[in-house]
């Protein structure tokens, strides 16, 4: 079953995104500002971390190195970080209802599916190395660093190359939800 969601999982949060659609009411001006700062901020979060990465996108889990270095020496998870802060984002504009759900939602699909799946590949490709790695360095909080462990070789081409989908597709979502949410005022 987590083979299938990760396989899935693109289409899974374009239906969490119509989940939070659906539920969009009345936002004020201010507070649509608030959250497309933060759809921004993960959205940039996710372009420092897809840099480090050499493979990225597809169905299946690959890696040809233990990423370790930006965002990835801060927390293990950077890019499902990235998400959860763009769909939080999002849900806020929805209201309290949709930020509940996205929340909970989020938490089965990547908490409790997707990421065992990766961790268990990685586990499975980089032995001790991630063993070591998971010892360091948390899911999703950032833990104690020095500043040398934010260096690495960062690759712009790979966010150009594949990253651009997700850069249009939040664009086009949060657009969606900005004229939906405006309307209702």
């Amino acid at each position: 079953m987590r083979e299938w969601v990760f396989r899935m999982r693109g289409g899974l949060w374009t239906l969490l995104f119509a989940v939070i659609l659906f539920m969009v009411g009345a936002a004020t001006p201010e507070k649509v500002c608030w959250c497309v700062v933060l759809v921004g901020l993960g959205q940039a979060w996710r372009c420092w971390a897809v840099g480090y990465i050499g493979l990225y996108r597809g169905e299946n889990v690959k890696a040809n190195s233990l990423a370790t270095h930006g965002p990835y020496a801060l927390m293990r998870n950077p890019l499902y970080f990235g998400n959860f802060v763009i769909g939080f984002g999002w849900s806020i504009m929805a209201g309290t209802k949709g930020a509940l759900i996205f929340t909970l939602c989020f938490c089965l699909l990547y908490v409790a599916v997707i990421i065992p799946h990766e961790e268990a590949f990685l586990l499975s490709k980089f032995g001790t190395d991630y063993e070591d790695y998971c010892r360091k360095v948390k899911r999703f909080w950032p833990s104690s660093l020095k500043l040398s462990d934010l260096s690495g070789k960062f690759d712009s081409s790979v966010v150009i190359r594949s990253e651009i989908h997700t850069i249009i597709s939040t664009i086009i979502g949060t657009a969606i939800i900005m004229a939906v949410s405006l309307c209702y005022t």
